[in-house]
């Protein structure tokens, strides 16, 4: 079997179970979310996504209501209302809609995110499949770090539109893509810490050097800046 067979395999098998705990969730009662106060201060680390998530919100509502652009940024000692305007804290705010569905609740232990490279510029990007990522443009061979601790679970280049592409497993929930990287610093199977270099930078479709990087929380790709630090 092939890298691209076995890592198709083993992707397939990580959705299967992400939606086996979904199955399970629907059948016996969750763990119940903490009780939501009338509004948050925001401190080192957050994203509004983890603030959401933690809340039993949607991430888009939650900046719909404190009038964040989007961006999605956020700052330390900020305070964000937990409620709509005039509304009370209780109120259901989950309204994710068909065209861009909210990532599910992740499993598992969190990720201490940090920025895969230190570019001139970065853009979000929607591929045409309608994944989301982050197109970092930087030097040809310049580092590419782990986003976070995890293990290698695919080196190669049978992806097609991804060029030479490094994924790595943070834990059952998390992902995180590497692509168009001139060369491998690390293989498959290799336990990586945060910030470990993992690979190289190269070039992109139009030669330019850049990475194109990925999260993926259960098997999705998700904006990218909802997890990293504001650099």
């Amino acid at each position: 079997m092939n890298r691209r067979a076995q890592w198709h395999r083993w992707w397939v098998g990580i959705r299967a179970f992400m939606f086996s705990v979904a199955l399970a969730c629907g059948v016996f009662a969750c763990a119940s979310t903490p009780e939501r106060p009338a509004a948050y201060t925001v401190r080192s680390g957050d994203t509004l996504y983890s603030i959401a998530t933690r809340y039993d919100l949607d991430f888009r509502v939650l900046a719909r209501w404190n009038d964040i652009g989007p961006d999605y940024r956020i700052y330390p000692g900020q305070k964000l209302r937990l409620s709509p305007r005039g509304g009370h804290a209780t109120a259901t705010a989950k309204t994710p809609t068909k065209s861009s569905p909210a990532p599910q609740t992740p499993t598992g232990p969190p990720v201490q995110w940090q920025w895969p490279a230190k570019g001139t510029a970065f853009a979000r990007t929607q591929r045409p499949n309608g994944g989301q990522g982050l197109t970092i443009q930087g030097e040809l061979n310049q580092s590419i770090r782990a986003a976070g601790p995890g293990r290698v679970v695919y080196t190669g280049s049978g992806l097609l539109g991804y060029g030479q592409l490094l994924i790595i497993k943070h834990n059952d929930a998390y992902l995180s893509a590497y692509a168009h990287t001139s060369s491998m610093l690390v293989k498959e199977g290799d336990i990586v810490t945060g910030g470990q270099p993992v690979a190289t930078m190269g070039a992109g479709a139009q030669g330019q050097p850049m990475l194109y990087f990925e999260i993926r929380v259960n098997g999705k790709p998700v904006d990218p800046l909802l997890f990293l630090p504001q650099q």
